[in-house]
């Protein structure tokens, strides 16, 4: 039997390539449209905005959505943060304008960032103009400036609450339809190491020459992960459970002459830009009434994006075949790099 087995057919495709540790922020920088910065902010801000956010994370909930007819829930907390301005103009009633919707549902005005998270903002707007200005820009761009003459302000955040190795989130590309095409998110890491893995999503056009691989960056207390034009264009970003991890132990107490107790928990803020020509009022209402999603198209190379329904999330899983190509002319927005 030996002899008429038939033999194995040849590996089709090109040859699987193995996982990538990027432990060090060259290795970020050459691999990946990020880049890594270490002990971004002052220690004492660093473990002071980690008590505010562990303090305020016991009233964080866990997302939930419908996914093939049935309710799934996120296996970590979150919330949402917005700054008192949108840091293109002084307008602080865009909160109360806005409205954001989450996941197919409309929520109330966020709160205001913590005064420790503000503090942290200008450390890291700092440190992603400085990198901004030296990279290559992409022409969908936003192409205007913040208040003080930044090409990226930290206008909202989004931050989570990570208790334990069994914490996670699975693989995703960010939803773009307020941070509209190539946005830049800077995500800081507070608390206990994770891992965070990237994986390139190969365009069909390069099925047959290439494999996509997978990037894991170790992310230790007080570390800033930029995700750059791009990324979220190209690649899905998730936190993976971890059978082990060690506790973080602060520099400093969380009150005067307290002890100092080690955590379990990792916290990241999102800090995100929300782009003025894709606000509230200028998204797309699908057949459902509810605001589209927009969503790029991570399987050919070219810059294409698209309005869809997003409903079904919240709407007992029943969308609408809702479907539109974004044209940015045609919908009023900008400017973009390539329009400055």
């Amino acid at each position: 039997m030996s002899v008429l087995r038939q033999p194995p057919s040849a590996p089709q495709g090109p040859p699987k390539v193995p996982p990538l540790t990027l432990s060090n922020p060259s290795l970020v920088a050459q691999h990946t449209p990020c880049t890594l910065h270490l002990s971004i902010l002052p220690p004492e801000l660093a473990c002071r905005l980690f008590y505010t956010m562990i303090d305020a994370s016991a009233g964080w909930k866990k997302n939930k959505w419908w996914l093939f007819d049935r309710v799934v829930e996120s296996p970590h907390r979150t919330s949402f943060y917005a700054r008192r301005s949108n840091g293109v103009d002084t307008d602080e009633n865009w909160q109360e304008a806005a409205q954001f919707w989450y996941n197919g549902r409309q929520t109330e005005a966020p709160p205001v960032f913590p005064d420790a998270m503000e503090e942290a903002c200008q450390y890291v707007e700092k440190a992603v103009n400085d990198e901004i200005r030296n990279l290559k820009r992409y022409p969908l761009e936003w192409g205007g400036e913040g208040t003080e003459g930044q090409a990226w302000r930290a206008n909202v955040a989004a931050a989570n609450c990570y208790e334990g190795g069994k914490d996670s989130v699975g693989p995703h590309s960010d939803h773009l339809t307020y941070l509209g095409p190539y946005p830049t998110i800077a995500s800081l890491s507070l608390g206990t190491s994770r891992n965070f893995r990237l994986r390139e999503v190969i365009p069909s056009e390069e099925l047959d020459t290439r494999r996509a691989r997978t990037y894991n960056i170790p992310l230790t207390h007080n570390s800033l992960t930029v995700m750059h034009a791009s990324t979220q264009e190209r690649f899905k970003h998730s936190i993976p459970p971890q059978p082990t991890i060690d506790l973080y132990r602060p520099a400093y107490p969380h009150t005067l002459g307290a002890p100092i107790e080690p955590s379990n928990c990792r916290i990241n803020i999102t800090f995100r830009f929300y782009r003025p020509d894709f606000q509230p009022d200028m998204i797309p209402r699908c057949h459902c009434k509810v605001p589209a999603i927009l969503r790029p198209d991570m399987k050919h190379t070219a810059d294409k994006y698209w309005w869809v329904c997003y409903a079904g999330a919240q709407n007992d899983g029943k969308g609408c075949s809702f479907w539109s190509v974004m044209d940015m002319k045609a919908e009023g927005r900008g400017p973009c790099v390539a329009e400055a």
